[in-house]
């Protein structure tokens, strides 16, 4: 190991000592034991939260387990943030340089699933139970193994909810009552000032794209923005007197088709994708529908993109009103950014994954389609979103199961021990060298100005 981790370095251009590189190794060593000897109660962990997903803002039992998680560490912690969120810190030997490990509280709806709830057609088809046993396993490997007293800062583990961007008008109505104003939970982080103090952040994503024993870095993502439309007609009888109605469900359909309509407009390279949903079609088939509820999200590489493909949509759901007489209503709802990832991070994680399964384990991808609130995070700090194997099927279907636990959980928490103890050594000189290097494109309050003048102009 001491040979490939000295060409690792070597390819960077950086000096590094033959003591100073075996201690470091030691470290290292000494973390990854600590997760090999907790392997039980990490996959103990993972299985809990699989076996009992919650919904975004509402994962209390979740959040629960995670307190008492930390607790069984003798961390301390504070709780319901954002609703459910939490945060432990874990100090190093000085505390002026910190990395938040985050992992994501809720699922995702798939009624189709097997193992989704009966209720609420949740399930962890998201691999969020992931995320949060690789969280759990790289606390335990710094914490137990007590390399975390040799490194000069500190480590953040944040349980976060609701990343998947479901039940908006439930969303909305939390922000009505005033219990939140963004729809994401690493958004609401953000308002209430919890990732102030951080330098850089840090996750990791059970991945369907048939991995293997991979991880897969890419080049980003795209962003959204979301949207609630309700089209309003008047009711008659469908059979007797359909002209004295107004068929809100016909002015849908014609706003949907506009939609289609400006496909051909959108630039390949930006990525654009839209795709919405009826959520309410009428009552009675005997009666003309009077209201039609609709959700979509307008994503894009970029949000400059993302705001011409949204003018776009709002004019073609508005010509539909108009060609059948009926009122429509957008509201326009804070999305995610593009998700911009560090490219010296992700190449530091991918060196720890190149050390534990060799060199041919890290597959390098472009752009992606999907979206999350890390992106929000990454326009603010260094932040990595790396895709881990160990399943099979497909995200967000009812064939996604973790196949290989230990490539699922354990690997990629080896790996985050392994990046932060190599950010974190000898003054966090790694550290400090990329967050130097970093332009954010916003901080807090230009963040929180950016998405409250969107709110404003829709």
């Amino acid at each position: 190991m001491y040979d490939s981790e000295n060409r690792a370095f070597a390819r960077k251009g950086e000096a590094i000592s033959r003591r100073e590189l075996m201690d470091r190794r030691s470290a290292k060593k000494r973390a990854m034991e600590a997760i090999d000897e907790a392997v039980e109660r990490i996959f103990q962990f993972a299985d809990d939260i699989w076996s009992n997903p919650e919904l975004g803002f509402k994962e209390y039992r979740t959040a629960e387990i995670v307190g008492e998680f930390f607790a069984e560490l003798g961390l301390d912690y504070d709780s319901g943030l954002a609703r459910t969120g939490i945060r432990a810190d874990l100090p190093g030997r000085s505390d002026d340089f910190q990395i938040a490990v985050m992992g994501e509280l809720d699922a995702v709806v798939c009624r189709e699933h097997p193992d989704a709830d009966p209720d609420t057609g949740a399930v962890h088809a998201c691999g969020h139970h992931g995320q949060l046993a690789i969280m759990f396993a790289t606390a335990i490997g710094l914490m137990q193994s007590g390399v975390i007293d040799s490194l000069d800062g500190g480590v953040s583990f944040m349980a976060v909810p609701a990343e998947e961007y479901v039940e908006l008008d439930y969303r909305r109505h939390l922000r009505e009552q005033g219990e939140i104003e963004f729809f994401g939970g690493k958004q609401e982080f953000i308002r209430m000032g919890l990732l102030d103090d951080i330098d850089m952040a840090a996750m990791a994503h059970l991945s369907g794209a048939d991995l293997g024993r991979r991880i897969m870095l890419s080049g980003g993502s795209n962003g959204f923005v979301g949207k609630i439309i309700r089209y309003l007609g008047r009711e008659a009888h469908a059979g007797s007197a359909p002209h004295e109605g107004v068929n809100a469900l016909n002015a849908a359909m014609l706003g949907l088709m506009g939609i289609h309509a400006q496909r051909e407009t959108f630039k390949d390279e930006d990525s654009i994708r839209i795709h919405p949903i009826i959520t309410g079609g009428g009552d009675l088939v005997n009666v003309v529908p009077s209201e039609v509820s609709m959700e979509t999200y307008v994503r894009g590489r970029t949000m400059d993109a993302i705001g011409d493909a949204s003018s776009k949509v709002n004019r073609a759901l508005q010509a539909g009103a108009q060609a059948i007489g009926a009122e429509v209503d957008v509201t326009e709802i804070p999305g995610y950014l593009p998700r911009e990832l560090d490219e010296e991070m992700s190449d530091l994680y991918a060196e720890q994954i190149e050390l534990l399964l060799g060199a041919d384990r890290v597959r390098r991808m472009g752009h992606l389609g999907g979206s999350s609130d890390m992106g929000d995070v990454s326009h603010l700090m260094p932040s990595i979103h790396p895709f881990i194997g160990g399943v099979e099927g497909s995200n967000h279907a009812r064939t996604f199961r973790v196949t290989d636990p230990e490539m699922a959980y354990i690997v990629p928490s080896k790996a985050m021990a392994g990046m932060v103890i190599d950010l974190l050594w000898d003054g966090a000189a790694r550290g400090r060298k990329i967050a130097e290097g970093f332009a954010p494109a916003f901080d807090r309050d230009g963040y929180l100005r950016m998405w409250r003048r969107m709110l404003e102009d829709g």
